[in-house]
């Protein structure tokens, strides 16, 4: 792991000096798990392919800004779920519904527990791409992108409490979808 950090390091410091060699490198590595991630938030893949070019755009012209605090991939998928989550904003606003109108609904003892073993990841996702935006959103970043509540909250700017009740019940509907 160290050999290819010193690796990426030195392309990065290639990068900075404006070789085009080296970004190339850089976005042959990463630009699969980047558009993936734009993939899940967006759901359509042109728009997807966009958001991850103006990111690496983005990523290669602040490379400056880039710290080394985290690892330059976590970075650069920080700019492609903030860039997916801004185009998702503009193209629909997210549905989000303030904790005091909602009142909790109790859930059944007598439910039979489907078993989630014999699914397979696409139908999953195929589960996923079917929520309202901001749940789609929200379980995105909590199951797929391991983000936690906090983290969720900032991204998706909305108090820690509203997060944790959005991946809840992005969790409900999906358990929903899933045992149909």
């Amino acid at each position: 792991m160290k050999t290819e950090n010193q690796h990426i390091n030195q392309l990065l410091d290639r990068c900075k000096r404006g070789d085009k060699t080296a970004q190339f490198t850089i976005y042959k590595q990463y630009y699969r798990a980047m558009f993936n991630a734009a993939l899940r938030i967006i759901n359509d893949s042109f728009e997807a392919e966009d958001i991850m070019q103006d990111s690496f755009l983005a990523a290669f012209t602040k490379l400056d800004s880039f710290s080394g605090t985290v690892t330059f991939g976590a970075w650069l998928k920080r700019i492609v779920i903030n860039n997916s989550l801004t185009a998702l904003k503009n193209k629909n606003k997210l549905d989000i519904v303030s904790l005091e109108k909602v009142t909790p609904k109790e859930v059944e003892e007598d439910e039979v527990k489907p078993d989630y073993n014999l699914l397979k990841a696409n139908d999953i996702l195929n589960k996923v791409s079917q929520l309202k935006n901001n749940y789609k959103v929200a379980i995105t970043l909590n199951l797929i992108e391991g983000y936690d509540y906090e983290e969720i909250a900032q991204i998706m700017d909305i108090s820690y409490e509203n997060s944790r009740t959005t991946v809840s019940r992005a969790k409900n509907k999906l358990r929903q979808l899933l045992s149909q």
